[in-house]
Parts: C-alpha cells; structure tokens; sequence
C-alpha cells in the first residue's frame, strides 16, 4: 500500500467510527442505512489487502478440518467461527474464489450438524456462498448447486446444475456422483440414470473419434501415394533390364533364324549331291 493509500483509508476509516457513534445514537430507518454505510466504509478500508485476505482464508479452512473432527455444538461453533472468516475474506477480496466455495460448503456441513430440513435457511446461505463462487468462476460451485437441489428433490434444478457443471469441467467422477448422499432423491429418476448414462458413454465416444482420425490419417497418407507416387531406383533398374531381356531375346531368335537357315540349307546339300552322284553313274554306264 502506497503513503497516499494509507492516508485516505485512515480518513476513511475516522469518519466512520464516528457515524457508527451516530448510528447507535439514532433508531429505526435512520440507523438501518447510517449502519449500512458505515459498514459499506468499513469493506472499503479494508478491502484490497491481498495478504489479510490470505491469511483469512487459510485461517478459515483450518478451522472447517477443525470443525470436521468434533460434533454437536462444539462442530458447529467452529464452523461458524470458519464462516465468519472466509466472509471477511470475501469482504476484503470480493474474488476469492477459495473462500466463496468452502463458505458454502462450511455452511451446509453446518446444516448437517444442525440437522435441519434441505429448505432451512442455512442451505441457503450455502446456496448464496455457491452462487457468488459461481459468479466469480463459472460453473466452479454447480456441482454443490445441484447438490442442494438434489436434497430438496427438485428436479429441473438439479439438473441443470450438473450439466452446467459437466460443460465446465467441474463435475466429479461418475463414482463420487453415484455415491453422493446430497442426491439420493433424484437417484432413481430416468433423468438422472440418462445423465449417468450419457457420462458412461463419454470415453466410446472419445474411442470412436480416435479411430476415424486413424482412418482419415491412413486415407489421406493413401491419397498422397496416389497423386505423388515416389521414383525410385529400383524400377529403373528393372526397366533398363526388361529394355537388356527384349534385346536378348531378340538376339536369340535372330540366332535361331539364321541357325534354322544354316541347318535348312545343310539338310538340302545332301540332296542336291546324291542326285548328282546319280547322274554321274547313269553318264558312266552310257559311255
């Protein structure tokens, strides 16, 4: 905090104490909205003092492990104690999210100590704690919104509760849901089995898409031969050789012509000479 800073909250904070005085000194309306603005300077004075507000909220969530080790009315008055700090917190950091959320969440343990009936007004201060929660994170306190619906049996709440906090990624795994005592009134109904459902369903679903990226992956890599086919060495090698074997076997059958032309031409000397021979006799005997 700045010099200036300083200065001007301890202004601030004078001129408050002194309207308190005025406020306890007046009645009815008139003290309501002095009580008001005095309490509203007060938040001011204190507000943007981000280790106060730390150190607040840790002390809070102390006393909320505290709270969960007792019972009866020693449980419930840390749990108060607990409130009042993240509230104060909240006072001084209005976008703590830590503090908006176990606020609400101190609440309804408080509720449960107390055993009071889902509609009692401590649920819904649980509710309010939610909502800010909410508000500063979307969809950070849905799963608790739906909780406190699923006591009450209210069904359109709950649900758009969850799919709220399913959509932001906040939502428990499947294992926690079904075993959440808060949801046992909507258990059974088809809504809530089709929302189940829908999250069992949700890793085929990522499985299937897997599988047609392969697939477009091996189409696409088969397409890319057929338009860019590689040249390699290889059939170049191989049509140099069917070019060597066309002139080989042309060579041969060269060969065999003219070797059948030799042997054609040897079969009828033969011939040519025997009957010449024969001619010679018949020339020796007329003589």
């Amino acid at each position: 905090m700045s010099f200036f800073e300083s200065i001007t909250k301890k202004s601030k904070l004078k001129a408050a104490i002194k309207q308190t005085t005025e406020a306890r000194s007046s009645g009815g309306h008139t003290a309501d909205q002095l009580f008001k603005k005095v309490y509203q300077d007060y938040a001011e004075v204190v507000a943007n003092e981000p280790l106060i507000a730390e150190a607040l909220y840790n002390w809070g969530l102390a006393l909320l492990h505290q709270a969960r080790t007792k019972s009866g009315e020693a449980a419930a008055n840390l749990y108060q104690d607990a409130i009042a700090k993240f509230s104060f917190c909240l006072t001084i950091e209005p976008a703590y999210l830590g503090a908006a959320l176990d606020g609400g969440v101190a609440y309804m343990e408080l509720a449960r100590v107390k055993a009071v009936a889902p509609n009692d007004s401590l649920y819904e201060r649980a509710k309010s704690y939610f909502e800010k929660a909410n508000a500063i994170q979307a969809g950070s306190a849905s799963y608790n919104v739906a909780c406190i619906y699923g006591l009450r049996g209210e069904k359109e709440g709950c649900h758009n509760a969850l799919e709220i906090s399913k959509n932001k990624g906040y939502l428990p795994v499947v294992a926690d849901i079904i075993a959440d005592p808060d949801l046992d009134r909507v258990k059974h109904q088809d809504w809530f089995v089709d929302f189940m459902e829908s999250l069992n369903k949700k890793p085929e679903a990522a499985v299937e898409v897997s599988e047609a990226v392969v697939k477009d992956a091996a189409l696409n890599e088969k397409a890319d031969v057929v338009e860019n086919p590689v040249v390699a060495d290889t059939p170049i090698i191989e049509k140099v050789e069917d070019d060597s074997v066309e002139d080989a076997a042309a060579v041969a059958e060269s060969e065999v012509v003219e070797h059948n032309a030799l042997v054609a031409e040897d079969a009828a000397v033969p011939e040519k000479t025997e009957v010449a021979a024969e001619a010679d006799v018949v020339a020796e005997e007329v003589k």
